[in-house]
């Protein structure tokens, strides 16, 4: 298996997962909507900065910008805000691990529309990855049911967008191999459509820069920024079947910096077994 395409998933996963623990941090100051109004836009003008060195427009294609553009209007905008909202109701830990269900979608839609079929070797790996992030899930006691039930399907739906959208940009990437590009593009189209959104609803309020904790969401950003490159970097040089079940295995990173950031306790007997199921997952996708 090529090397820089491990690498670039498990750093997409291992910024993600960062990301997961700082938007708790960030929500305890400011409202989702109002956090991603804060953190995809200073994603998107970061990149707009980096542009000029780093755009090479010299392999554009119409139909590989309109694909990025198209992928951009749900990702990550409406994937930040379910995502946030989730992690507001029932932690990093369970949001990470839920957003393990999107290997599921993206497998199937990249069959769909890529005609990759994954090896046999490839499905068993996803389907132990997915068992182990599921044991990892544990219902919070001290949320009731209702609360539970609807920050889950939250999540899936953040789940499924997530899956839907890495066939398509791969498919935009088989004709203009830019994941600059890619991601800058989608992050343009992103943070428009959540300003717009934002604006509508809450008015100028939405910027609340004299809250301090609008200053969390811009790390927040960036380290989502940074997954999804080296999580469209991995696409441009791997199959969907390969790269989205690595960077699923974001969750371990969420539980080691909950534990390192927030102080989370120790593992409980099903979270560690399934922490030790994903790892065998992982190994498993490698060698097949």
């Amino acid at each position: 298996m090529n090397t820089a395409v491990v690498a670039l998933a498990l750093c997409a996963a291992a910024c993600l997962g960062l990301s997961l623990v700082l938007t708790q941090i960030g929500l305890r100051y400011l409202p989702p909507l109002r956090g991603a109004c804060i953190s995809v836009p200073s994603t998107a003008l970061a990149f707009a900065c980096l542009a000029p060195a780093l755009l090479d427009t010299s392999g554009f294609r119409a139909g590989s910008a309109v694909l990025f553009a198209l992928a951009g209007c749900l990702f990550p905008a409406a994937v930040t805000v379910l995502t946030f909202e989730g992690n507001r109701r029932v932690g990093p830990a369970i949001t990470g691990a839920l957003g393990n269900l999107t290997p599921l979608f993206a497998v199937l839609i990249a069959l769909l529309l890529l005609g990759e079929v994954p090896s046999s070797g490839q499905l068993a790996g996803i389907g132990v990855i997915l068992s182990g992030v599921l044991l990892i899930i544990g219902a919070p006691r001290h949320l009731p049911h209702a609360g539970f039930g609807w920050a889950i399907v939250l999540l899936l739906l953040a789940a499924f967008i997530r899956g839907m959208v890495q066939p398509v940009v791969k498919l935009g990437l088989e004709g203009w191999p830019s994941p600059f590009a890619a991601t800058l593009i989608g992050y343009l189209m992103s943070a428009s459509i959540i300003l717009l959104v934002g604006t509508m609803r809450e008015g100028a309020a939405i910027l609340p820069f004299r809250n301090r904790g609008w200053a969390w969401f811009i790390p927040v950003g960036l380290l989502n920024g940074a997954s999804l490159l080296a999580l469209y970097a991995a696409l441009a040089r791997g199959p969907v079947a390969v790269v989205a079940p690595l960077v699923a295995c974001y969750p371990l990173a969420t539980l080691a910096f909950s534990r390192l950031l927030l102080g989370a306790g120790g593992l409980t007997l099903t979270a560690g077994l399934g922490v030790a199921i994903t790892v065998a997952g992982v190994a498993l996708l490698l060698r097949a």
